[in-house]
């Protein structure tokens, strides 16, 4: 298309309402309206009005020049900084592409349309958005006033097909051991906390875990943006928060959901990830009995204590002591994701809180990663030592997996 041509398809999408998500006919037929009226000031003949019905609708359903890196296999991370050139991370490097919008524009056309998708709003009143593409990648979205070099778009991207445990021990993430002995745990109903930085690989390991959930069992997952892949469970319910809109319809939120997924006769409650007050909801799930899984930001397991204490002071005012003692007794296992100066992932540590003694939770570690140097390559080495045994073994028991 020549200047003229592109600005005027610029134009034409510019008044489009791409905030509401529409099926492929309702964009088509929204083209045809906006470029009959252009037509009727420009006298745009046939050629040139094909032309732009075709540029524009595959401006609007596609992701412009994301394209490629988003079917691009290798790329883990695509991070675009208005204007400025867009970076990568491949095999946990990050690298500067030759590739950049051409305006802000054209980038916030792109925030809108995956916005407009997951029935998410994404303006000046809100400029935030957390959504996800149809490949399941994780995406946010920042717009100005908010980003002063705006928009700023990240999106996290998940393999297509869900990396199994055995992979993650052919990758030297974990051993066959430490693997096997979280089989187990899952499949007696432990409680799992999955803790980690950003990038550490948690909604990927929380996904391996869950593959290990009985078959005939009635899973619910519970997130912000559906990322989970559980394969081979019959008897799942998805469920995804709403945000509030003009509309009129009220904000749906993780503590919604976790309350309404008691109602629904769950085995097993997987929350993609805790951030805030819906801390004390997990935490009074498992502590009633329901078996339940879930990530949570933190540097190190003991971290996760302090993380946790202060979400559910959030959303509840509890002394101290009761909220460690309700951390003990309601999980069972805390497993610490760590990602090396090499960019590899791996299990730092697998531990289980065991007592609330003197204002402090007492953490038993059951295995430690110990680094051991580098190769020739450059890529760490190290191992899963086994430093303790479970203390806890009554589920494992209760399920026939020990004596």
């Amino acid at each position: 298309m020549d200047h003229e041509l592109s600005k005027l398809q610029e134009s034409i999408i510019a008044r489009m309402d791409l905030s509401r998500q529409m099926s492929d006919e309702e964009i088509r037929e929204a083209i045809d309206e906006e470029i009959l009226q252009e037509s009727r000031t420009r006298n745009l003949d046939i050629k040139i009005k094909t032309a732009l019905r075709k540029e524009i609708y595959y401006a609007i359903r596609q992701l412009g020049i994301l394209q490629d890196l988003i079917n691009a296999p290798d790329i883990t991370e695509i991070m675009v900084n208005g204007t400025e050139p867009v970076f990568v991370e491949k095999q946990g490097k990050i690298e500067q592409l030759d590739l950049r919008f051409e305006s802000k524009e054209k980038l916030n056309h792109v925030i809108q349309q995956i916005a407009a998708d997951c029935n998410r709003v994404i303006n000046e009143a809100s400029p935030i958005v957390d959504a996800r593409l149809k490949d399941g990648s994780r995406v946010n979205a920042v717009l100005s006033p908010v980003a002063l070099n705006g928009p700023i778009l990240t999106i996290r991207r998940f393999p297509q097909k869900a990396i199994t445990m055995e992979q993650l021990v052919e990758m030297g993430s974990i051993n066959e051991e430490a693997a096997a002995f979280l089989e187990q745990l899952v499949k007696a109903g432990y409680n799992i906390l999955v803790s980690g930085g950003t990038g550490s690989g948690k909604t990927t390991f929380l996904n391996i875990l869950s593959g290990f959930i009985p078959k005939d069992q009635r899973v619910i997952t519970i997130e912000d943006s559906a990322e989970l892949q559980l394969q081979d469970i019959p008897n799942l319910v998805r469920l995804e928060t709403r945000n509030a809109n003009v509309e009129g319809c009220r904000e749906i939120t993780i503590r919604d959901l976790i309350k309404t997924s008691l109602r629904m006769r769950p085995d097993r409650i997987i929350v993609g990830e805790v951030r805030g007050r819906e801390a004390v909801d997990m935490l009074q799930s498992v502590n009633v009995g329901h078996c339940g899984m879930t990530t949570v930001h933190a540097n190190s397991v003991r971290d996760v204590i302090s993380r946790l204490e202060t979400m559910v002071l959030m959303g509840m005012e509890l002394p101290l002591s009761a909220i460690k003692k309700q951390i003990v007794s309601g999980f069972d296992i805390m497993i610490h994701l760590g990602r090396v100066r090499d960019g590899s992932r791996h299990v730092m540590e697998i531990a289980e809180p065991v007592s609330a003694k003197d204002g402090e939770v007492q953490i038993h570690t059951l295995y430690r990663f110990r680094e051991l140097g580098e190769d020739t390559g450059g890529r760490v080495r190290g191992e899963l030592l086994k430093t303790g045994e479970l203390n806890d073994v009554e589920k494992l028991k209760a399920a026939g997996l020990a004596k």
